[in-house]
């Protein structure tokens, strides 16, 4: 059964731009082969570390959202693991009703509040 995801990884800050677009179309390609859609990839630039990660104070941060089976998210966050470029990275589990909450806050505030006092 398909679940939703969010992914936020930090890539060392020494990669140029170059490899870094390739860094993120291989994560992208591991999850178009392993049957994850839509893939929602939003590059959040280089930000400073709350800590140094394996030396590094500052890193580039890419966050994925995507819809897809557990085995996918443990086969890319193997390839993560192993890989030389991700420092850090995390995998969420979304809510399904809290995307919903979110979406109706956007679209319409007044409506979301209403709801939330309904409750």
């Amino acid at each position: 059964m398909k679940r939703l995801y969010e992914t936020m990884y930090i890539l060392r800050p020494d990669l140029n731009d170059q490899d870094t677009d390739a860094a993120i179309a291989k994560y992208q390609t591991i999850l178009q082969n392993n049957g994850a859609e839509p893939i929602t990839i939003q590059h959040r630039g280089k930000r400073r570390l709350a800590y140094d990660i394996k030396k590094h104070r500052e890193g580039i941060y890419i966050q994925m959202n995507f819809s897809a089976e557990p085995r996918t998210v443990e086969e890319m966050e193997k390839v993560m693991r192993l890989g030389e470029e991700v420092i850090r990275y995390l995998t969420i589990k979304l809510d399904p009703e809290a995307i919903v909450d979110v979406a109706l806050a956007e679209d319409a505030p007044e409506l979301a509040t209403a709801s939330a006092v309904a409750e």
